[in-house]
Order: C-alpha cells, then sequence, then structure tokens
C-alpha cells in the first residue's frame, strides 16, 4: 500500500478548463498527482460561461492528453448534468458515454469520477456501478483524513478554499496513527483566478509537497490500493 508509506495525498479538480493549463504547472514543478473530471459532451472552447466577469472557457480536446499527462482523468458526465434530475437511461448515457468518449481520447481505461453540482442519491450509484465507475467524489468536505469506506459516495477532505484547510494541512502532518491516513483537495481551477487567490495553492503546496513520509497519487492510486 502507497509504497509502504502511511500517509498520502491526492487533488481532484473539474471541467476541463483553461486554468487547468496553470494549474498542472503547479502540480508539476511540485510532483503531486491530481484527478481531473471532464465533460467529454462540453471539451469546447466554445464551451463557456461567466462567474463573477469572468469567462471561463472549457479546453479543446485535441490539447488534453499533453496537458493532463502523468496525471489521472475520470467522468464528470457527458454534459455535466444534474444527475438527480434525470431518469434513469439519461444518467447512464450521461455516465457510460462520458466514461466511452474519454477513454477514446486517453486511451486508457477509466474508473472514477465527480458528481456534477455534487448531487447523487442512492440510484445513481447503481447505474454508476452498471458502467464500471468505482469510486465518485462529491462536494461534501469530511475535515478528517480516514479513508473512505463508501467509495460511490466520496467526501474529501476539504475544498482548497475551506477556512480550515491550512489548518488541516498542519493537523494531518503532525498526526501519527498506524491506521492510513489521506488528505484529498478538490476544486475548479478558474476559481483561483475568480478570487485572484493563486498563491493559496501555492502555499498548500509548500505545506503539502515533498515528505519523504507520504505518497503523492491521483484518486484511484490513493482510494483503489
Amino acid at each position: 500500500m502507497w509504497n509502504e508509506k502511511k500517509k498520502a495525498v491526492t487533488f481532484s479538480y473539474d471541467d476541463g478548463v483553461t486554468q487547468d493549463k496553470r494549474l498542472t504547472e503547479l502540480f508539476n514543478y511540485y510532483r503531486v498527482k491530481c484527478t481531473f473530471n471532464l465533460n467529454s459532451g462540453l471539451q469546447s472552447y466554445a464551451s463557456s460561461w461567466d462567474n463573477n466577469g469572468l469567462t471561463i472557457h472549457r479546453m479543446n480536446t485535441l490539447e488534453l492528453p499533453e496537458l493532463y499527462n502523468g496525471h489521472e482523468i475520470a467522468v464528470h458526465c457527458l454534459t455535466h448534468a444534474n444527475l438527480i434530475e434525470c431518469d434513469v437511461d439519461t444518467i447512464y448515457n450521461e455516465v457510460y458515454m462520458d466514461k466511452q468518449n474519454l477513454e477514446r481520447i486517453f486511451g486508457r481505461s477509466m474508473n472514477g469520477m465527480a458528481y456534477p453540482f455534487g448531487t447523487y442519491n442512492d440510484a445513481i450509484a447503481e447505474v454508476l456501478k452498471r458502467c464500471g465507475i468505482q469510486y465518485s467524489r462529491t462536494v461534501e468536505s469530511s475535515k478528517n483524513f480516514a479513508i473512505p469506506q463508501d467509495l460511490l459516495r466520496l467526501k474529501p477532505t476539504c475544498h482548497h478554499d475551506d477556512t480550515d484547510v491550512m489548518t488541516l494541512i498542519d493537523d494531518f502532518l503532525n498526526l501519527e496513527s498506524e491506521a492510513p491516513q489521506l488528505f484529498y483537495i478538490w476544486g475548479h481551477s478558474y476559481e483561483f483566478d475568480i478570487n485572484n487567490n493563486w498563491n493559496r495553492m501555492e502555499k498548500i503546496l509548500d505545506k503539502l509537497a515533498g515528505k519523504e513520509e507520504i505518497f503523492y497519487g491521483t484518486n484511484a492510486q490513493t482510494l483503489l490500493y
């Protein structure tokens, strides 16, 4: 498990937006791993929306394999649909077609997902099983480092903008436990532009990265060990 290390760190970022270019540069510089959750039916620069005065663009498909090389790609549904508003057949189409498209684009199998809008229920989780999805991230913070037991209702430790994130990192680094411990951070890279706080991620990485006792892996590498 985790190269015989008791602690692991992983990241999860959604939507395949242009700000991921800067984020992957940071992750690669600090030698940490991330899982990027993409919507293959929307993956084009022409797919954009406005948020607090910022126009956010998704990236064109052709540039994705090189950009995300060394990281994990996971399902985020074909059109970023709110799954609790969909019938079962539509949920299956959203998940399965996104999975198939991403596997074709990246040339490897996909077994992870993040719920669009963080919405889910038991019926949705059952559809994910039919599609071969082994884990799926919610947006509910656990505020702890225990290994999640229900991987289809996966709660990350916290969002990168959580007011407690720096304290949680200190607690994680100082924790001595025989049980495996995981620090899981999620978000959207465009939030750093909206909030003008890219330095926040640099501070997070300065604290968490480069520790001999920590395994730095993708979601699948840390959760499916």
